[in-house]
């Protein structure tokens, strides 16, 4: 086991002994269904507010796909309750999001007894980076990933065809985007924990960066629904990217070697 990996375990000796001690299984499902509770709580209360503006949060999800359809198209449903359970999905998902900053505080307040001290130190560092990782690729799905793939499927409009896409697939499609790209952000946050552990190193990525980009591009030509080069680089250049920061990264946090006592 690599030194690092060993002191995040346990950096007091040998002998592993956790630091939440004198809490029987009872009191911990208490602890567990309280928190629960509450993060429900939360996450009612940000439905509430979301279906407040549902209607712009709607307008706000579709506008750059309706800007990428061809002039006239609108979205349809077919399905009698196809337009209300759209609303409450969206409704759903932006409670949750608006509650993730306390759920993730009961979510803390749960584990943090169970944490050494140095353990707790990068709390904060990982929710900051995998909460900025989210948002970034929540980002680049949604101004430019989507666009792009519903624009590509508009192409094939013609006299015989009219292209009409369904709420409930374009939703589907939109969130199935989001979680990949949000997924793809992470990259910075997984090379973080694993430099800090010992398991990776930035010469080790470097060394490796030629066979990271052929993957890349391998991904970005499977999201790019053209096979037009220029394309795929747009999709593959924040990918790049991350890659280069996550090499940054790795050599910032890696754990240091410790110079001999003078004797």
């Amino acid at each position: 086991m690599p030194p690092a990996l060993g002191n995040w375990y346990n950096p007091q000796g040998e002998d592993f002994r956790p630091p939440w001690t004198g809490l029987s299984i009872l009191d911990f499902l208490e602890q567990v269904r309280k928190r629960v509770v509450r993060s429900c709580m939360a996450i009612a209360v940000g439905c509430l507010v979301a279906f407040i503006y549902i209607d712009r949060i709607v307008a706000f999800i579709f506008a750059p796909m309706r800007r990428a359809l061809p002039p006239g198209t609108k979205l349809i449903y077919t399905a009698p309750g196809e337009a209300f359970s759209l609303y409450i999905n969206i409704a759903l998902i932006t409670g949750t999001a608006l509650a993730s900053p306390y759920i993730l505080y009961q979510l803390w307040r749960l584990i943090a007894p169970a944490l050494y001290a140095n353990q707790k130190r990068f709390a904060v560092p990982f929710v900051l980076m995998s909460s900025g990782g989210i948002v970034a690729g929540w980002l680049f799905s949604h101004y430019i990933v989507f666009p792009y793939m519903i624009e590509f499927f508009g192409t094939f409009s013609n006299a015989n065809l009219q292209f009409m896409p369904k709420v409930e697939t374009a939703w589907d499609l939109y969130i199935k985007m989001l979680l990949g790209m949000a997924l793809v952000f992470q990259m910075p946050t997984v090379v973080f924990f694993l430099a800090k552990m010992g398991l990776v190193s930035a010469r080790l990525l470097w060394n490796n960066i030629k066979y990271a980009i052929l993957i890349i591009f391998i991904i970005a030509a499977v999201l790019t629904p053209s096979g037009d080069p220029w394309n795929q680089t747009v999709f593959a250049a924040p990918m790049v990217v991350l890659y280069l920061l996550s090499i940054g990264i790795a050599w910032a946090v890696a754990p240091r070697a410790v110079p001999p006592a003078d004797t």
